[in-house]
């Protein structure tokens, strides 16, 4: 499960950290009103959608820094 979410696209990436996110909402729920059969499996959440936040944020950086080389490139032309 943990290398599952590396080959996902971007909007892939943001659309399952928010099924996730939904999870979570729902299990903390379940949790107060004391209907859950494994109460681990919170932290397994929360874990998952931190892995889902730290790919997402790598496809930013990488984003930004590919409209940066563009940039560098065409002034580098220019001059």
């Amino acid at each position: 499960m943990r290398n599952s979410f590396k080959n996902l696209t971007f909007p892939e990436l943001k659309a399952k950290r928010d099924e996730l996110s939904r999870k979570y909402m729902d299990f903390r729920f379940q949790l107060i009103v004391g209907h859950v059969d494994n109460p681990l499996q919170k932290r397994e959440l929360r874990r998952q959608i931190a892995r889902l936040n730290n790919l997402i944020r790598e496809h930013e950086l990488a984003q930004i820094k590919a409209a940066g080389d563009k940039v560098a490139d065409s002034n580098a032309q220019k001059a």
